[in-house]
């Protein structure tokens, strides 16, 4: 990146391709939206170049770029209500088709979904928490830098919104359980 910022625009290509899937990954984590993951991640790299003399090297840049990603959600937030995730039926039809093994990877997207749901239903905080250190596997420490907190703090945040998405999750399970 310090290359990028002294002028070396070229140099972001290489950025992308390390680091689009990770940004992928955290925007499909917080919405789960693909095509809005995917315009997020553009909207990062956009802001990349656009503020590119705000990198100083003194901190990771993962932790610099994860700074930019949550500026992007954020203000993606405000424009936009969140709305349910869908489904694509021809997925489900696909999936129906192949026989025995087509169980398990229905039973699989099924929990997928499930996951999806009770991560859905946590709070801003606590989802962004989760989607940093499991699903992106930033550090403690690069994640209290980033949400200007402590390390013990992000723990305890951490801790806490796993618990929260296991009870989420047990009582979503039992409901569609139930229904049939």
């Amino acid at each position: 990146m310090l290359q990028v910022k002294a002028g070396q625009v070229e140099k972001m290509a290489l950025l992308f391709e390390r680091y689009h899937r990770p940004l992928y990954g955290f925007f499909y984590h917080s919405n789960g939206h693909p095509a809005t993951s995917e315009d997020l991640v553009q909207n990062v790299f956009y802001r990349m170049l656009k503020y590119r003399h705000t990198f100083t090297g003194e901190g990771e840049f993962r932790t610099w770029m994860y700074h930019l990603a949550r500026n992007v959600l954020a203000d993606a937030a405000k424009k936009n209500k969140p709305s349910a995730h869908h489904q694509d039926i021809a997925d489900w039809a696909e999936k129906l088709a192949g026989g025995p093994t087509a169980d398990a990877g229905l039973q699989q997207a099924q929990d997928v979904e499930l996951l999806h749901q009770a991560l859905g239903q946590l709070s801003a905080e606590q989802r962004e928490v989760l989607v940093l250190s499991r699903f992106q596997e930033l550090k403690y420490e690069q994640i209290a830098q980033l949400l200007d907190t402590t390390v013990g703090a992000v723990k305890v945040r951490a801790h806490r919104a796993l618990g929260q998405l296991k009870n989420i999750y047990l009582k979503l399970e039992n409901g569609s359980k139930q229904e049939l």
